[in-house]
């Protein structure tokens, strides 16, 4: 039978979490890795998105530039708002507005 002292008890607590390697910061680590992650896919996500494609300033020019891409032969596309820049880009989603 092991010892009932409690400077004993918290000895052997932290022998134990020592030879688990640190375990004691589990979930914060993995939540600060999560949030890393959230980050680096909205970052992703705004560069394919916005940042990699010609921003309009008005849905006419958006659409003036359809035009112009129909007279050289790519149909199909239509405009959509940006949610990041709040301006307008080019699609040939359906989804398009």
């Amino acid at each position: 039978m092991g010892s009932r002292k409690r400077s004993a008890q918290r000895r052997k607590i932290a022998q134990f979490k020592a030879e688990l390697g640190g375990l004691d910061d589990l979930y914060g680590r993995e939540r600060r890795r999560n949030e890393d992650s959230s980050e680096r896919k909205e970052a992703v996500r705004r560069e394919r998105g916005c940042e990699s494609k010609n921003r309009y300033p008005t849905r006419a020019d958006a659409e003036e530039a359809i035009e112009l891409c129909a007279q050289h032969g790519t149909y199909g596309l239509q405009c959509y708002r940006c949610s990041y820049c709040h301006g307008w880009h080019l699609t040939s989603h359906p989804w398009g507005e």
